[in-house]
């Protein structure tokens, strides 16, 4: 920042820097501006005008998401004209807006709307009319549910798929009330280009949007919680959230500050999760009785079988005869022991990972 680049907010002298926004130095600052199609990781947009702020010279408030700051500029985040103004806007919106609690089960974002309906006190009721939304109940792809009475056409995930994915599986159709988000030719997603990655579902600010996968556990009575961790199905090393009730593993959230994947996963990063209590899942070793059957056995007998079998197959067959390949859903310290095991006893390098296939 140069001593030109100052500007005033709320009657506090602030730097800037070239091209930021009124939105962008108020929250640098921890000035909160209500917004409901913000999301710091696309362009912005300027569609919901929640974030709008008065600006000393300028007769009408501007959205301030898409107000680039100029040295000598006076802004008011905060006035009764404005907090009237945005009353009002939430009020429209939540006009069309079914009168019900959304869990935030359904999506990092899902709670947002009402959150900002509760943060400015505004309550539904004060305008009514016709209603723009049309769920996709039928659409019985596994990951994401279509609830589009919820939806209020801010276009975040219409923007998050094409601009952050490049798949451009969403898009919107009609105007006015007629207006509606729509996979492909209007049809299902599983027709569409849609990867299933679920970043539509993390960005959603209403819930219209919501991870299936997860959504099955809503009535377990626990609180969930969440414990950071990296994703071990390939070596990008994506960050995750896995979210818990008691003991069970009911969802999985990308982590928005992750420094590889900045909120971003692929469909089994973001949904494949449940091998980890699977019923099928063998949590006792197995071996080979004489009759050849697979019966359960201590962890010692069968550390001692294996190392058995490949010593024998390395003195009868030699060093070639052998090889490793690691789980892509182990962590990088037991790929790494994995490899280590197999070097050290046969000397080759016959080493492998199935997340490569």
């Amino acid at each position: 920042m140069t001593t030109d680049n100052a500007f005033e907010l709320d009657g506090r002298p602030l730097g800037f820097e070239d091209g930021e926004t009124i939105f962008e130095a108020a929250h640098r600052v921890g000035t909160a501006i209500p917004s409901l199609c913000y999301d710091p990781r696309l362009e912005a947009f300027g569609g919901c005008r929640m974030c709008v702020v008065e600006v000393e010279g300028m007769g009408k408030p501007v959205a301030s998401c898409t107000t680039r700051i100029t040295p000598g500029m006076v802004v008011k985040t905060r006035t009764p004209r404005i907090d009237r103004v945005r009353k009002t806007l939430l009020e429209m919106v939540l006009s069309e807006n079914p009168d019900r609690e959304v869990s935030a089960d359904r999506g990092l974002a899902a709670s947002e709307m009402n959150d900002l309906a509760r943060r400015l006190d505004v309550e539904r009721g004060r305008f009514a009319g016709a209603t723009s939304g049309r769920s996709r109940p039928a659409d019985d792809n596994p990951f994401i549910l279509r609830d589009y009475d919820l939806c209020i056409s801010c276009y975040r995930c219409v923007r998050v798929c094409a601009e952050r994915e490049g798949d451009y599986a969403l898009g919107v159709k009609g105007r006015g009330f007629a207006t509606q988000i729509a996979a492909g030719f209007d049809g299902a997603l599983g027709a569409s280009t849609c990867t299933y990655c679920g970043q539509c579902v993390q960005t959603c600010p209403t819930g219209a949007l919501g991870d299936k996968q997860i959504m099955r556990f809503e009535s377990l009575p626990a609180e969930p919680k969440t414990t950071r961790t990296v994703c071990a199905y390939c070596g990008v090393g994506c960050s995750l959230d896995l979210v818990t009730k008691g003991d069970r593993l009911v969802g999985v959230r990308p982590a928005m500050d992750g420094p590889a994947n900045l909120g971003a996963l692929c469909v089994k990063g973001q949904f494949a999760y449940d091998f980890v209590q699977h019923e099928d899942r063998l949590k006792t070793p197995l071996v080979r009785n004489d009759a050849g059957e697979l019966v359960p056995a201590s962890w010692d007998e069968a550390l001692d079988r294996a190392a058995r079998g490949l010593t024998e197959s390395i003195a009868k067959h030699g060093r070639k005869s052998v090889y490793g390949v690691a789980s892509g859903r182990a962590p990088n310290e037991a790929a790494y022991a994995m490899q280590k095991l197999m070097r050290m006893l046969s000397g080759a390098h016959y080493i492998d990972n199935c997340s490569r296939a």
